[in-house]
């Protein structure tokens, strides 16, 4: 497994078909992200839970998630014993959280499993800071924004901002990476998610989900720093290094402490390249 300093791309695909799970750990996505909840109908969640657990029985090339059913669900329990100690899980994905109990919960089952949060409601949005910073394992959260624009009645996708900024301050509070962006549900429209990505971005987010392998190369090139932001980054890098303080380039920009960690960052996403 080759981990990435920060995934760009989590492609969900759903536990109950084995071959497309296969298919998409030779996708190029950063992470696979293995659905048992809503993409799984209720009749088929014990062959996916079952499928899921043999192929986390060993390390894959690419890290490997699973999100488990809501905990207010009964299938929550039995996908909790059967996935957790498995070598090849490398993180849980727990949807509908609405309070940091939710988190602590499960963390208290696994603390060395990376834990994700996806806020679904109004109620987890107003809770996100808490949420995020509910316990040293959980390393990020993301919205839901299918089940959340429903929750709130949205019907325009601008009446999701307030939220979408909501979690990336929440996020970067509690010390956490940059939220990925949630799905784009129409998977032929590759313009609409290019423009949604560079809207993330442009939020704060960093990177995408997908649900199919289509989109993945849209949301790369969406969240993958230019040439131009690549040279100015080295440039300021570079200033650090010969002189310490804030300082004025030649260009006449000021840089300081916190452009270098921006400069650092965009930097470290040229691996993807």
């Amino acid at each position: 497994m080759t981990a990435v300093p920060f995934p760009l791309t989590w492609l969900y695909v759903p536990g109950d078909r084995p071959r497309v799970v296969t298919k998409a750990l030779a996708s190029g996505t950063d992470v696979v992200v293995v659905d048992l909840e809503d993409a799984v109908a209720p009749d088929r969640k014990d062959y996916a839970r079952a499928a899921t657990a043999e192929l986390l029985t060993q390390r894959r090339p690419v890290p490997v998630h699973v999100r488990i059913n809501g905990l207010d669900t009964p299938w929550a329990e039995a996908d909790l014993t059967a996935l957790l100690g498995l070598p090849g899980l490398d993180g849980l994905r727990l949807p509908k959280v609405t309070s940091p109990a939710d988190i602590r919960h499960i963390a208290e089952r696994t603390t060395a499993l990376p834990l994700y949060a996806l806020l679904e409601s109004a109620l987890g949005i107003e809770h996100a800071y808490a949420i995020a910073a509910a316990h040293p394992a959980l390393r990020g959260i993301s919205l839901g924004e299918a089940d959340l624009r429903a929750d709130l009645g949205v019907r325009d996708d601008i009446g999701l901002d307030w939220s979408r900024s909501r979690i990336v301050v929440a996020a970067r509070a509690a010390g956490l990476a940059p939220p990925p962006q949630s799905v784009h549900p129409d998977t032929r429209d590759l313009k609409g998610l290019a423009a949604s990505c560079a809207h993330g971005r442009a939020l704060g987010f960093l990177g995408r989900a997908a649900i199919h392998p289509r989109q993945l190369p849209i949301i790369e090139r969406a969240y993958l720093p230019t040439e131009a932001e690549v040279e100015q980054a080295e440039t300021v890098v570079k200033a650090a290094t010969t002189e310490q303080g804030a300082q004025a380039l030649p260009d006449g920009s000021f840089i300081d402490a916190a452009v270098v960690a921006a400069a650092r960052r965009t930097l470290s996403l040229v691996s993807h390249r």
